[in-house]
């Protein structure tokens, strides 16, 4: 008999798929909660963060040999846990060009990349005002498991290269791990999310001022 699962659906508040990869574990309100206990897991996720096409999803649940998407998973797990001692260890301030030398594991993995352009048949929702009917794309060859990181490992290198570390945040809820990017007008953003840890700072505040209230 399976057992449902209870978890909520993954969570996408940090402005960018690097800071949602590292939020695939947290604990948004006291108990910790992992969405890569397995390879289904993995699947899951990077599906719902629209990273791989849904063709090569199946494709890889049809031909992966049995564990080896949970081998996968394991690696993703590590190179989550990776990314978060670097980020933590360099947010808050512009990265530097010394911080390179902790860069080498991320360079190791895109490396294994094979991308490749490709001239398409224009998508009208995409680019609706181009003149051209084809298109184009880049592309990937996904030939094995363990090639699924490799969008990841893309999107950690487009935080390191293209954001300003000195936005990335840690959510200022009592319990809450979740990091995000500051996009805000005058970088003032607080809470992973108003819903989540922002209500409820709100109403903790509330309580606390009626505790104090003369009767």
């Amino acid at each position: 008999m399976l057992i449902p699962d209870t978890r909520p659906p993954p969570i996408f508040v940090g402005d960018t798929r690097a800071l949602d990869f590292l939020n695939s574990i947290a604990s948004p309100v006291d108990t910790p909660i992992e969405w890569l206990s397995s390879g289904a897991d993995l699947l899951e996720w990077l599906a719902a963060a629209k990273l791989v096409p849904p063709e090569v999803m199946t494709s890889m649940r049809r031909a992966a040999l049995p564990g080896e998407l949970d081998a996968v998973a394991a690696q993703a797990r590590a190179l989550r846990e990776w990314f978060r001692g670097f980020v933590h260890q360099y947010k808050g301030k512009p990265l530097k060009p010394a911080a390179l030398k902790d860069l080498a594991p991320l360079n190791r993995i895109l490396e294994r990349d094979q991308q490749f352009g490709q001239i398409v048949k224009r998508d009208p929702a995409r680019d609706g005002s181009a003149r051209s009917g084809v298109a184009w794309r880049q592309m990937r060859r996904w030939q094995t498991p363990d090639t699924l990181l490799l969008p990841v490992a893309e999107s950690m290198a487009e935080l390191v290269c293209k954001e300003d570390f000195s936005n990335i945040k840690a959510c200022e809820g009592t319990v809450c791990t979740l990091l995000f990017l500051d996009r805000s007008h005058v970088r003032g953003r607080r809470w992973c999310s108003m819903a989540l840890c922002g209500n409820r700072f709100k109403q903790a505040a509330h309580r606390k001022r009626e505790r104090r209230a003369p009767s």
